[in-house]
């Protein structure tokens, strides 16, 4: 899939809702919570490359499955309310 072919106007609307969303006090602590895990996998010697830590299933899986439901959409499994941090 490529870059969404925004006007100069809704790329920067869009980069402010996203920068918004990014910021959120649950965004700041599933990425705070992120980068622990990560740290802490990579000194137990574990190749965590490509992999993103999942909170819904808490495990790490690759950076494509990673997405909301699984590539289901968030119509079938909203996971935003499934678990929190």
């Amino acid at each position: 899939m490529g870059k969404q072919k925004l006007s100069p106007k809704a790329a920067a609307a869009k980069k402010a809702r996203d920068l918004a969303y990014a910021k959120t006090p649950r965004r700041r602590k599933m990425k705070a919570a992120n980068q622990k895990r990560r740290r802490a996998a990579k000194k137990e010697g574990k190749n965590v490359d490509g992999k993103d830590f999942d909170h819904t299933t808490m495990s790490w899986v690759s950076v494509n499955k990673n997405r909301s439901g699984f590539g289901k959409g968030t119509k079938i499994k909203n996971t935003k309310n499934t678990r929190r941090v």
